[in-house]
């Protein structure tokens, strides 16, 4: 058994609950925040048979695209000012990143 760690933009997690639960995939969906955009993300917690990780790693993908946006960036908390960009920039959001681990017991009470 594995257990795959998805974080994804907030604007693809309900599309991809849908995705998973109509493949017949548990998961836990977690609210987080990305550290450097400083967003909403979403992170699923999906344990999965070890034949079917390959599965759920491309309904995954189909389901989280990567977009350019335009953002603009929230000044450094605490200094260092000299490296702030005061203007818009363009960066790559969404998609999603994704760890498998592997899962040495599982528990259901």
């Amino acid at each position: 058994m594995k257990l795959i760690i998805a974080v994804v933009q907030d604007q693809d997690s309900h599309k991809l609950m849908n995705a998973l639960v109509r493949e017949n995939f548990r998961a836990t969906k977690l609210a987080s925040t990305g550290g450097f955009l400083r967003v909403g993300n979403t992170t699923f917690l999906i344990g999965v048979e070890d034949e079917r990780v390959e599965e759920a790693l491309e309904v995954i993908r189909k389901n989280c695209e990567s977009r350019e946006q335009l953002i603009s960036p929230l000044p450094p908390l605490g200094g260092h000012a000299e490296s702030y960009v005061p203007y818009p920039v363009e960066v790559q959001v969404g998609g999603a990143t994704v760890f498998v681990l592997p899962v040495e017991a599982f528990h259901h009470f």
